[in-house]
This record gives C-alpha cells, structure tokens and sequence, in this order.
C-alpha cells in the first residue's frame, strides 16, 4: 500500500471448503436484504471495487467478492489502482458530478478519512452487519460511518533468520548494520517506519507531529544503507528471492512469503511498531440502484462468514467478534486481539495523520532521493 497496507493464496478449494462450512447461504440471507427479490433495485451487470493486488486481492475475492457474486449474481471486477493514484480522479468526478470510477474503494483509513473530510463519500450507517462489530469499525474522529474500517494491522520488522544466527533482531536500528546494505526494504513513501523511526532516533512519540526531526535523522542514516522501496507485492517477491534481509512491511507480506516456503519471520521491535487499520467506503454520485448492491458488498464484507475467510487469507484481526486466529498467528504479536497485545504497539490518531502524512511522504522520499 503505499500506503500499505503480505497474503496467502486462496486456493479455490479452500474456499469452497469456508463455504460449506458455514452452511448453504440464499442470496437473502447472505446480504440480509430485508425486502423481497421482486423489490429489490435492478442489478447492475458489475460493481468495481479498488483493491491491492497480489495475495490482497486473491483474500478479498475468496472472502467477499467471490460469495457476493454466488449470492448475487453480480460480477465483481477489481481495480488494481494504487489508492494515491485512484484518489484525485474520484475527487474530481463527485466534484464534477459525475459517475465516480469504482464502486467501492478498499482504502487505508487515513486516505479514506481524507476523502469523508472532503464530503465525497456515502453514509454507511444504515448496514445491517455493523450491529455485530467491534469498535474497532468506528472510524475515530467522524460522525458516523462515511467509511467502515474492516480490520488492523502491524508494520513489523520482518527478517531473514539466517540473516540473524544469534536471534532475532531486537530493534530498528539493526536496519543500520552495514552488512544490510542494499538488503533492507522500505515502502516508497516510508508508511509505517515514520514513528518507530521518531523513537529509534531518540525522540518522542508524543511530539509528532510538532518535532520529527529524531525520524528524519534516523531515516537519513537508513538511507545511507540503500534500501529498496515498493509496494505490498514487491516484499513478498524480494523475499522469495532473497534479495533482502530486513524490511518494515505489513506482517501480511512476510507471512505469505513464509507460506510460499522462505524462510521468513517477524518481530515487534522494542521501540514499538505501527498499528493501523484498513477500510471501505462508497464515493458519491452512483446511479440508487448501484449504490445499493456497493452498500450490499460492504454489508457482506463485515459479516463474520466473510470476515473469516478473507482475513484468515490476510492474517490480520478483524472487527466482528469470535474470529478464529489462523493457526500459525496464535499469540503472535502481529495479531492483537487483547488490550496486552496493544502496548507495544504506536497508534497514532487519524486526524494528525491525515493533517500531515502527506508532508511526510514528501520529506521521506526527498531524503531517500537526496
């Protein structure tokens, strides 16, 4: 993502397997349409919904895009837009009142909260699911649901165990090592190193965003080690073909590389590590019975049969309580679940990461391209 926001592959058997366990579903009751077949709007042919691609996509299509077509007969295409590049043109169709691009865009919540500030988006409080979700749903500091947000997630620092015979790295700063240089890996705009970055560097969480001259310091050092920078995708692909050692990636990358066979693990370092969360959201100026089925598609996506399909493929927590943790994440960090499991972790409020990401980015990429 830049802004990510790792995934397994979902096998097409596996998720008939999720089907079938949860029990044959009708369309009805899979969407908790609450009206008659007959009184339902007209079903466009196609919704369009912006998504990550790689194993992100493969997720959201097992857990969701999938059953909404079983249960709707509606086609389900995805936009592979990175959500930077897909951001201005929404904008400037609602401003322009025009029909938006996408139906449905699968958002960080900090771009996506950009957008509800912006008044482009549609309210989402009348879904019937949201009555099952935690308040890890709630998008802090807007009224209502202009967004949902659908699960969380952790930067870690994601390493090589070879690369580390004595055990696993303790701190950031192990990025600094010179023996790691040209083998540490960062996103492009350096989501998710900013704050463990502040603290490496010796300053304090509490004065971002007012001095984060400490992050920029300690990035300037990290940049001197030549790092590669790219997307979700690309941490998977660099570890799978040992390019790399260390990187600050979503564990979600790193977990599918290890299921893919490399040899790959992943830690919360003693500075701490970014928590963040992901959502949905519906741009203004879709034709009713279009913005109905979309409303239907997010309804499905934090209903608890999708939910454990599509985030088991992710490896993250979701919102809708009595999730079953996949298996190999049981007590790992990178899978809060507790208020425990939150103390290591850097949140930071939406409102200061909206007011200022964006002079971040910019700040991160003039340093690496210094």
């Amino acid at each position: 993502m830049t802004d990510k926001p790792f995934l397994h592959d979902l096998n097409r058997r596996r998720f008939l397997q999720g089907v079938a366990a949860v029990g044959s579903i009708g369309a009805a009751s899979a969407l908790g349409l609450r009206t008659a077949v007959a009184q339902e709007p007209e079903k466009p042919a196609e919704i369009i919904v912006r998504a990550w691609g790689g194993s992100w996509v493969e997720a959201l299509k097992a857990g969701v895009s999938d059953p909404f077509t079983k249960a709707t007969g509606i086609a389900v295409r995805h936009d592979l837009t990175e959500d930077n590049e897909i951001q201005p043109k929404v904008w400037a169709a609602v401003a322009q009142k025009r029909v938006p691009p996408i139906h449905i865009n699968w958002d960080t919540t900090t771009n996506a909260t950009k957008s509800a500030l912006r008044g482009v988006t549609e309210d989402l409080s009348d879904l019937p699911n949201l009555k099952g979700v935690t308040e890890l749903a709630k998008p802090v500091g807007l009224d209502g649901y202009p967004i949902v947000d659908t699960y969380g997630y952790v930067y870690v620092l994601a390493y090589r165990p070879a690369a580390f015979p004595d055990g696993p790295p303790t701190s950031w700063k192990a990025m600094l090592d010179p023996k790691f240089k040209g083998r540490i890996a960062l996103y492009n705009d350096g989501i998710g190193f900013h704050f463990p970055a502040q603290v490496a560097g010796g300053g304090k969480l509490e004065d971002i965003p007012a001095n984060m001259q400490p992050a920029w310091d300690f990035i300037a050092k990290v940049k001197e080690q030549q790092p590669l920078l790219g997307e979700d995708p690309d941490f998977t692909t660099w570890f799978q073909n040992g390019e790399i050692d260390l990187a600050c990636t979503i564990s979600t990358n790193a977990r599918e590389a290890k299921k893919n066979g490399i040899d790959v693990a992943w830690v919360v370092p003693e500075e701490g590590a970014k928590f963040d969360t992901d959502g949905l959201w519906i741009p203004r100026g879709l034709p009713e019975n279009e913005l109905y089925w979309a409303k239907k598609y997010i309804d499905m996506a934090i209903g608890k049969d999708s939910q454990q399909v599509w985030l088991d493929g992710l490896g993250l927590p979701g919102v809708v309580p009595g999730l079953t943790p996949p298996a190999d994440l049981a007590g790992d960090p990178s899978y809060p679940t507790t208020p425990e499991d939150f103390q290591n972790l850097i949140r930071i409020s939406s409102k200061v990461q909206v007011e200022n990401e964006a002079d971040w980015f910019g700040k991160f990429k003039a340093i690496m391209q210094g």
